[in-house]
């Protein structure tokens, strides 16, 4: 961009001497024509007159080129300035251009937001016939972004274009302009962030949180199923689960290994991973791997009816011994109604629930330090399960919905369309819990097993649900 000092017109010692020889020339004639009129009978009403006439014309002289040095560049010569400017890497780019005002024209009406994606040739001039096209269909490019591979290179657009252009049509045109295996999806407002600022922010929430880590994949691939799988089984056998360090990109499916053991799985079968899109995932867990185990320590003070205090806090694989302790004293009937299996075996499930890899858990605890409540909420690849264990002593005196209420809060601030719990239907406590969230919810019974969903957004509540396959599992 030309700064205002560089824009100035260079100065002219030639110029100033014109204007002071004129100066001289003036004052010569001035006094010439004074000394002739002045001994006429009208000479000093003429004088008068004359000096009228010299301001009226200086201040019209002035006023003239006041307004005409400080015009409005033309369109033409705007379009020149951005052009040179791009061309040395100065200029403003056009999807800096379009990105100034890109969140103030994405509300205008008329207009729609789209994330293109397509394949072009490594060749000089594929993308200047893509943007030829886009440009004949009135469209914008507010970002773009090239992931370079093997044969050809994948453009990926954020596109502004108007409400009438349908994705058929949209999708013709760049095919006619050269592009391949496109790729078309409505966008909202949060797409305008460029995506080196998305990455960062991204990367400072996995830093503060563990548990953030496969919410920052699901953020950074967008529409995917992520999957945390143990290298042991609750029961301590083997999984077989590994990956090599440098991880496995095949298409669809990238394969990371986890840093606290075992491999994340993440799937996009609608979209092929680009090799950008890996390196930046795997630069993800690296970090993760590289600052070690860490949940936010914060503490929330609450005084229950009977006036008893209690402390709700996170919870982490540091608190496996407390929970062991508060199973030893909770009964056979509320450790099944937890965890429909044989009570036995329920220790063994804590070091997985305590894990931040698949979920963030919530411990109550009391003014003693005990611990007498664990509220998990649970990654399950594209879905949120919540469940809720309470010791008997403490059951109907409102800390499990407090617990269910600050997880379901959680959900939401992680980008969750919905939370489902797993329980039987005797659990009339649990069922009293998700009816006094106020969420729109669906029930699904199989087998003695009831399995509610509870709707956290609008979008979420139009799509059918699909609980009986969790029922199973």
């Amino acid at each position: 961009m030309t700064s205002a000092k560089s824009a100035r017109r260079p100065h002219h010692w030639r110029r100033d001497l014109i204007e002071l020889a004129a100066l001289f020339t003036a004052v010569a004639v001035a006094d010439a024509i004074a000394n002739l009129i002045g001994h006429q009978p009208d000479g000093p009403y003429l004088l008068m007159a004359s000096a009228v006439a010299l301001v009226a014309t200086a201040a019209f002289h002035t006023w003239w080129a006041r307004r005409h040095s400080h015009a409005p560049p033309s369109e033409e010569a705007d379009a020149s300035t951005v052009g040179a400017g791009a061309a040395d890497g100065t200029g403003t780019s056009a999807g800096e251009a379009e990105g100034a005002g890109g969140i103030a024209g994405a509300e205008e009406t008329g207009t729609t937001l789209w994330r293109m994606r397509t394949t072009v040739l490594d060749a000089p001039g594929s993308l200047a016939a893509l943007c030829t096209a886009l440009a004949g269909l009135r469209v914008d490019i507010l970002t773009l972004q090239t992931h370079p591979l093997a044969q050809g290179t994948v453009d990926e657009f954020l596109l502004r274009a108007p409400a009438s252009l349908q994705a058929q049509e949209l999708s013709r045109e760049i095919a006619a302009a050269g592009g391949a295996s496109t790729w078309i999806e409505r966008a909202d407002a949060h797409d305008l962030v460029d995506t080196p600022t998305r990455v960062l922010s991204l990367a400072t929430r996995t830093a503060l949180d563990a548990a953030e880590l496969p919410l920052a994949l699901r953020q950074l691939l967008g529409r995917c199923t992520i999957h945390s799988l143990p290298a042991v089984s609750v029961t301590g056998r083997a999984t077989g689960q590994s990956a090599p360090v440098e991880g496995v990109l095949e298409e669809t499916v990238m394969r990371l290994r986890d840093p606290s053991g075992g491999v994340i799985s993440v799937e996009r079968p609608y979209l092929p991973f680009t090799p950008t899109e890996f390196a930046r995932a795997r630069a993800l867990v690296e970090l993760d791997a590289r600052l070690g185990p860490r949940v936010p320590r914060s503490e929330d003070v609450l005084t229950l009816p009977e006036g008893n205090e209690i402390t709700v806090r996170r919870a982490d694989r540091s608190d496996l011994a407390a929970a062991r302790a508060m199973h030893d004293r909770c009964s056979h009937d509320t450790l099944g109604l937890r965890y429909h299996g044989p009570v036995a075996d329920a220790d063994r499930y804590l070091d997985h629930l305590l894990s931040p890899r698949f979920g963030r858990t919530l411990a109550v605890q009391t003014a003693s330090g005990r611990l007498v409540a664990l509220g998990h909420l649970l990654w399950d690849g594209d879905e949120t399960e919540v469940a809720l264990l309470v010791e008997d002593d403490w059951q109907r005196r409102g800390i499990g919905s407090e617990l269910l209420r600050r997880l379901v809060a959680l959900a939401e601030e992680a980008g969750c369309d919905s939370v489902y719990a797993v329980t039987q239907s005797r659990n009339t406590g649990m069922v009293a819990a998700m009816r006094a969230l106020e969420l729109p919810l669906d029930y699904q019974i199989e087998e003695g097993t009831l399995v509610i969903t509870a709707r956290l957004s609008s979008e979420e509540a139009a799509r059918p649900s699909a609980p009986t396959e969790r029922a199973r599992r």
